[in-house]
């Protein structure tokens, strides 16, 4: 499966504050790991994953401020992030948005509502619980369980509920 990515700037300054690594580091970490990962500079409009037909499964959109959510909600695309969203809801193809923020005000929900009748899935980081997690990692892996899922790729991040526990 081949995997696109696009970091934005503030996404590069939050990788470097709360994981204490560069944007270049960890892309080289992700490159190490998984041969098929493409990066793109979010200012290159003209990138392949701009256009409809680039045949793509979905986005993820992960984590997603309210700044990002709202431009993508209004149509307002000032960077590849938000035109590849915008070609996602365009050609009714999966656009998943994990939130970050957190309290939301009305202006959050209305967008998100926006976003969720234009045909996007809205998918925020509340984690789990009954899988009883024992880390932060442990919560991670339910998000990102989630979000694979949602994109119909299996995954062993997630652990089945059962009664029984």
């Amino acid at each position: 499966m081949e995997v696109h990515l696009i970091i934005s700037d503030n996404g590069k300054k939050i990788i470097q504050d709360e994981i204490g690594k560069t944007a270049d580091n960890i892309i080289d970490e992700l490159k190490d790991n998984y041969s098929n990962l493409t990066t793109h500079d979010i200012n290159n409009m003209a990138s392949s994953i701009a256009s409809g037909f680039f045949k793509i499964n979905g986005m993820i959109i992960m984590p997603c401020s309210m700044a990002t959510l709202a431009e993508i909600a209004m149509g307002i695309s000032k960077n590849l992030l938000g035109r590849s969203a915008e070609v996602c809801l365009k050609e009714r193809r999966k656009l998943i948005i994990v939130p970050r923020e957190t309290p939301l005000n009305n202006i959050h929900l209305r967008n998100m509502l926006y976003l969720s009748e234009a045909g996007a899935e809205i998918l925020p980081a509340m984690p789990g619980f009954y899988h009883k997690p024992e880390t932060i990692n442990d919560m991670v892996d339910f998000i990102v369980g989630k979000v694979l899922e949602n994109l119909n790729i299996r995954n062993n991040l997630l652990k089945n509920f059962s009664e029984d526990q």
